[in-house]
Formats: structure tokens, C-alpha cells, sequence
């Protein structure tokens, strides 16, 4: 019978319904599909999230002679104990110096690296993604030192010298302070760069005038050598500094408070075992018994709370860094400092302490 316009218009209308809801099955179906996928990206994300720390191969630090702790906690495997459940290796670095720690951060061949304070804000005002996280020491660890038969008495003595140091470190700061608490600056000296190692021979060779020293080595040269130390102010030294690079802190902040804690455990058993810390440092930086004592004599190891303490010290070093064109005058010194400088962590193992 055939179809009359009623009924083929009647059919249109038909399979065009059908075709709409087709299409919003299929674009319903589509929906669930995308959501599904959704979902299944934020559970994976999330648990990622949740298991990060599981992922890393090891954790880097480094050891150096300046730092006892450090010794110490390499000496004992700590750490290592501490990660091995999670199947992390633990991995150490030698640094000379604090301009070495600041090279390792910046290239990340280290997570944590030991400086000065002071030497940790010059790090972190040319663009080393630092924090400064905990206090391994309270040093005087620095002065300007002479030979014994040298005529030099005092910093205004320097003036037209050959004195070394080394660029970065709290000793180079300590001696720009010197130079500038006595009326000079490093324009009128000739500033030899060195390694600290290097600098005391330097100094024993005759060869310079002066040294801006470090210990153990300004200990050594003291003892072996009757070195003298013509220049000291303890205020001066800014502090022992344990720093961790910014991102590490940001992605695995749970493994930052676990270094903590450990390195903690170690800095409590130095003050609880002088003797023993004495031996470590001997055995380990190959050091005579008197050097060693020398070194710790001078060495608090009381308080690891970072905080407005060090952030006055390292402003102060700060400010003598602009005077003196190492860091640019466009720096905002407070703000880097305290961007620097984060007590978070160091706080909440002193609590769960």
C-alpha cells in the first residue's frame, strides 16, 4: 500500500528522533568515557602523590671537614639504616669549602650541602635555588691569620698585602668585614684565590702575607706551625648551615624532616660523646689530636633552630657584600634572606624530639 506524504513525513520525523537520541547515547557514552578517563588520572596522579618518595634512588649529601656532624653521620651510617627499608642508597660528596657545597646544590650532584650562612645567601642572590633548613654549628671557625715571625698586628696592616682567601666562603666575607670595620676594602689589598688547603700552604710558603683561614686548617697551621691569628671576632662567623636544594624540599619535604631527624640523632651523640666526636674527626679529616681538640674548642654544637639569630648574622654579612660589589645593589638582602631561610623542618624535628 503506498506511503502518502502524512506518513512519509510521519517517518521523518521518526528517524530523525531516533538519530537525536543515537546521537545522545553515543555523546552520553562519550561523556562517561571522559569522565572515567578523568578519574582514573586523578586516582593515579593521587596515588603517585601519596607514594613519591618510594621513586627516588638516593639520597645525596655532602661531608666536610668544617662540619663535625656531618663526619659523624657518615661515619655511622645512620642514614643509611634510616633508608634502607625503602630501598634507598645514601650518597656522599666531599666539600672544601662552601663555595663547593654551593656548586654542588646548583648543579644538583648533591641535595644537601654544608656552608656558611653568609655564604649560603651569596649562593641563593646569584640564583642558587636554596633553602637553609638547619644549624650544625655555632663556629669560630675563621680569622685572619700571619705567620709567626710576621710583622703584621692588625687589619689596617693589610693594606697593600698579599692575602688569600677563598671567594664564597665565610671566610672571604669575614675578611671583607675586617677590611671594612678597619677603613679598607678588597681594592686595597692583593686578593689571592685559593682553596682553603691551598691557602694555608700559601701562607707557610711565604708566599702571601696573609689568610683568611678556616678550620681544621687554621687550627693546623696554629699548632704545627705557630701561625697567629691576628684578627678574631666571633660574631663575624655566620654560622653552620645545612641547606637543601628548593626543589628537592618541594617534591620529598617527608625525606627532608628523615635527614633531619637523623642528622639530629648525630648532632646529640657529639654533645653527648666528646671524646668519641674528637676521634672522628681525627681519624676521618687526618687530623692530630691537639688539631682536633683546637678545632672543637672553638666549636658550639648546642642548638640546630635556625632562625632570627642567623638571619640577623647573615643580613649583617649581607649588607657588607653590596658595600663591597659582590652582590649586586638592585638585591634586596632581606627578602633573599628571608627566602632563604626556612625553619619549618628543623622545627617539627625539634618538637616530634
Amino acid at each position: 500500500m503506498p506511503i502518502g506524504s502524512h506518513g512519509r513525513k510521519l517517518m521523518s520525523r521518526r528517524s530523525t528522533r531516533s538519530k537525536f537520541s543515537l546521537f545522545r547515547r553515543i555523546h552520553f557514552s562519550k561523556w562517561l568515557i571522559t569522565a572515567a578517563l578523568i578519574l582514573f588520572c586523578l586516582i593515579v596522579v593521587g596515588s603517585c602523590s601519596r607514594y613519591e618518595p618510594s621513586q627516588i634512588a638516593a639520597i645525596r649529601l655532602d661531608y666536610a671537614y668544617y662540619n663535625p656532624v656531618s663526619l659523624v653521620l657518615k661515619d655511622k651510617g645512620w642514614l643509611e639504616s634510616e633508608f634502607a627499608k625503602d630501598k634507598i642508597k645514601v650518597e656522599w660528596v666531599l666539600s672544601l669549602g662552601s663555595n663547593k657545597a654551593l656548586q654542588f646544590l646548583n648543579s644538583s650532584s648533591v641535595d644537601f650541602g654544608s656552608t656558611a650562612g653568609a655564604a649560603a645567601l651569596l649562593g641563593r642572590a646569584n640564583g642558587n635555588p636554596i633553602k637553609s633548613i638547619y644549624v650544625y654549628s655555632k663556629p669560630e671557625w675563621t680569622a685572619l691569620v700571619t705567620r709567626a715571625d710576621s710583622k703584621i698586628t692588625k687589619v689596617t696592616d693589610l693594606k697593600g698585602k698579599r692575602v688569600v682567601a677563598t671567594r664564597g666562603t665565610d671566610p672571604y666575607i669575614f675578611l671583607l668585614r675586617a677590611l671594612e670595620q678597619s677603613g679598607l676594602s678588597e681594592r686595597d689589598i692583593e686578593l689571592i684565590q685559593l682553596q682553603h688547603p691551598e691557602g694555608k700552604i700559601a701562607l707557610e710558603r711565604g708566599e702571601v702575607d696573609a689568610w683568611a683561614g678556616l678550620d681544621p686548617y687554621m687550627a693546623q697551621t696554629e699548632i704545627e706551625k705557630g701561625s697567629r691569628l691576628f684578627f678574631r671576632n666571633k660574631s663575624f662567623n655566620s654560622y653552620g648551615i645545612l641547606n637543601v636544594r628548593e626543589d628537592f624540599a618541594r617534591q620529598h619535604s617527608d625525606y627532608v624532616k628523615r635527614v633531619l631527624e637523623v642528622y639530629e640523632q648525630a648532632r646529640q651523640w657529639c654533645v653527648a660523646h666528646p671524646a668519641e666526636l674528637k676521634q672522628v674527626l681525627v681519624q676521618k679529616a687526618k687530623l692530630t689530636d691537639a688539631v682536633a681538640a683546637k678545632q672543637l674548642e672553638r666549636t658550639d654544637l648546642s642548638n640546630p633552630i635556625i632562625g632570627q639569630e642567623q638571619e640577623t648574622t647573615i643580613k649583617a654579612s649581607g649588607d657588607v657584600l653590596i658595600k663591597s660589589g659582590v652582590i649586586k645593589r638592585s638585591i634586596n638582602v632581606s627578602q633573599v634572606v628571608d627566602e632563604l631561610i626556612d625553619p619549618k623542618f628543623v622545627e617539627q624535628v625539634a618538637k616530634k624530639a
